[in-house]
């Protein structure tokens, strides 16, 4: 019975005791490589999102602004600025008639101005550039600007 205890000890001393340098090299390595793919594949789709919230907001508030137009005697609202959203949206109003609510996610910008027979809706997401708008004047779809500022975006009217 000794001898063969004697055994099943020499075998495990002789056996393997755990990884070489090499082996760690290769794992560091490999765990680099897929960490510099996955990374910048994340902050693309990060970014993605956050742009398709910003022209989700303001669609949003296309249908706020026509909205307004209909229950308020075929008049805009005044030109109003929305920030961040931290779930205080923004108030579309007139003076008197009834006020409408534009949802601003968190994170986003929306500017509306008034050229009294058309208006430009305009909205971004702050960590981003992209900057989407809408002019009733052309009634295309919303699309995006090269402006680098919200409040450009609406002054030009783009």
């Amino acid at each position: 019975m000794q001898a063969r205890f004697r055994r099943i000890r020499q075998t495990n001393v002789s056996g393997d005791h755990g990884f070489t340098l090499i082996e760690m090299l290769v794992v560091v390595v490999i765990i680099g490589i897929l960490a510099g793919i996955a990374i910048p594949v994340y902050m693309n789709y990060r970014k993605g999102a956050q742009n398709k919230s910003a022209e989700s907001d303001v669609r949003g508030a296309i249908s706020a602004v026509e909205q307004f137009y209909t229950e308020n005697g075929n008049q805009y609202p005044i030109n109003r600025n929305g920030t961040t959203g931290n779930n205080v949206p923004l108030t579309l109003a007139n003076n008197g008639g009834v006020a409408q609510q534009v949802t601003v996610s968190p994170g986003n910008a929306i500017y509306f101005r008034n050229y009294a027979t058309y208006y430009v809706i305009c909205g971004w997401n702050t960590s981003g550039r992209t900057v989407y708008v809408y002019n009733s004047s052309s009634g295309r779809p919303v699309g995006t600007s090269q402006q680098t500022t919200l409040a450009t975006c609406a002054t030009n009217g783009n």
